[in-house]
């Protein structure tokens, strides 16, 4: 039996790896950290089948006690402070556990088990105010944000680590990938709630920032197989994780609100309080490399995947569409 060590097991992204890992027969383990109100709302359905070590990203002698307790064949990297609203705000936080928590988890391997396969998570916002169009592993970085910073710190760490000591260690640069398990806090999950709200009366107005802003938007679930793929190569290597496929803001909002049966235009408000001090304007990933060497294709596609979340949040507050 393979065993794994994931951190952010608890979020987005650590719960449907989790889930997928389970269904191939690992033994998982799941970094948590401590906090006063414990939230396992994205992985109760299989809480009972994970091991929980408590540790901190910013605490490198928790890591390499979790390092040593699990054993891991493979670690996952997902944990960090991600909202990149938040990284203006807390800077500081963002570069402890989002950078610096990379090379803790790094370390942590480097000196308990050298032999352990490791995953870090990069992002798409790493390439920021883009140099080239599509972005693909040799686009060079231009972050726009404190949390675009400490990932590329995080990115060129591992990079580091793999060449000095020979570590097994890639980087996934991926693109925004969502679900209905995503953060309340992001865009597609804000916009989703908001329009099931809307339909029911419990909301009557969604305010955004740019709606002219371009992503790259995937389904979560789809993307956490990737990550595995990287880590069955006999080489190490780093891959853009992408759909390949642009939507607006605005797409997403329309997409939300088509699907609820509601004109966006009555209730969406632009607001500037949700611009970004450096804005982003356009993400769009080149997976070719993924798809050629790690035989990925993303499934769900961009309108299932807005359906599917709306779907849920109108469940969520006691109505189907």
């Amino acid at each position: 039996m393979k065993r794994t060590l994931i951190t952010g097991i608890t979020g987005q992204d650590g719960s449907y790896l989790a889930e997928f890992l389970l269904q191939k027969g690992y033994k998982v383990y799941g970094l948590k950290r401590r906090t006063s109100t414990e939230s396992y709302e994205n992985i109760k359905h299989i809480q009972k089948e994970i091991e929980f070590i408590s540790g901190d990203l910013a605490d490198l002698s928790s890591l390499i006690h979790a390092v040593k307790l699990s054993k891991p064949d493979e670690v996952y990297n997902l944990g960090a402070q991600s909202f990149v609203a938040d990284s203006w705000s807390q800077p500081v936080y963002t570069a402890e556990v989002t950078a610096l928590g990379a090379l803790n988890m790094l370390e942590a391997i480097k000196e308990v088990k050298q032999d352990a396969r490791f995953y870090q998570a990069s992002s798409s916002e790493m390439f920021g105010k883009v140099v080239e169009t599509p972005q693909k592993e040799t686009t060079p970085f231009y972050p726009r944000s404190p949390y675009g910073v400490a990932k590329v710190y995080g990115h060129w760490i591992t990079v580091n680590y793999r060449e000095s000591y020979n570590l097994f260690a890639c980087s996934g640069i991926l693109f925004n990938h969502e679900s209905p398990r995503r953060g309340i806090q992001f865009v597609t999950r804000k916009v989703t709630d908001a329009a099931a709200r809307i339909k029911l009366g419990l909301q009557t107005e969604l305010r955004l920032g740019n709606l002219d802003a371009k992503r790259d938007w995937g389904f979560a679930g789809d993307y956490v197989k990737a990550m595995w793929l990287m880590l069955q190569q006999e080489k190490p290597d780093d891959f853009v994780v992408a759909t390949g496929k642009t939507h607006t803001v605005r797409d997403l909002v329309e997409t939300a609100f088509d699907h609820v049966g509601l004109k966006w235009e009555d209730y969406v408000v632009q607001d500037p309080a949700f611009m970004r001090p450096a804005e982003v304007d356009l993400l769009l990933g080149d997976p070719k490399k993924a798809k050629r060497r790690l035989g990925w294709e993303p499934k769900v596609s961009f309108g299932d995947l807005i359906k599917m979340m709306v779907d849920h949040d109108l469940k969520k507050y006691g109505q189907t569409s």
